[in-house]
């Protein structure tokens, strides 16, 4: 079993930061991608960023690209967001999730474990 635990959300300003952190425990991934996801009201959840087990490869939606990076540390089975110039639209809760088998990095479906999200507000 695997638990993934998000932390680090909040209300913040347009134009403001945060840093998501998601702690995975039970289980360590030899070969796992690791990714954000977020989901705002009347929404579908939609991919953020991953980041591939090495760390040497990452992935954006477009609209973030710039202005968020993804991170880890295997060491901590631990994977980072840092967010900043956040604008209202980034508003949701944003959930860390983790590959076991691998797949489309940006399809949430080839994900097998979740944690329970973390809100993100940004007011303009």
């Amino acid at each position: 079993q695997v638990q993934l635990v998000e932390s680090g959300g909040g209300l913040v300003q347009a134009g403001g930061s945060l840093r998501l952190s998601c702690a995975a425990s039970g289980r360590t991934f030899s070969s796992s991608a690791m990714g954000w996801f977020r989901q705002a009201p009347g929404k579908e959840r939609e991919f953020v960023a991953a980041i591939t087990w090495s760390g040497s490869n990452t992935y954006y939606l477009d609209s973030v690209k710039g202005r968020f990076t993804i991170s880890r540390d295997n060491a901590k089975n631990t994977v980072y967001m840092q967010m900043n110039s956040l604008k209202p639209e980034d508003t949701a809760v944003y959930y860390c999730a983790v590959q076991v088998v691998g797949g489309p990095i940006r399809v949430k479906s080839a994900y097998d474990y979740w944690g329970q999200g973390t809100q993100v507000t940004v007011s303009s």
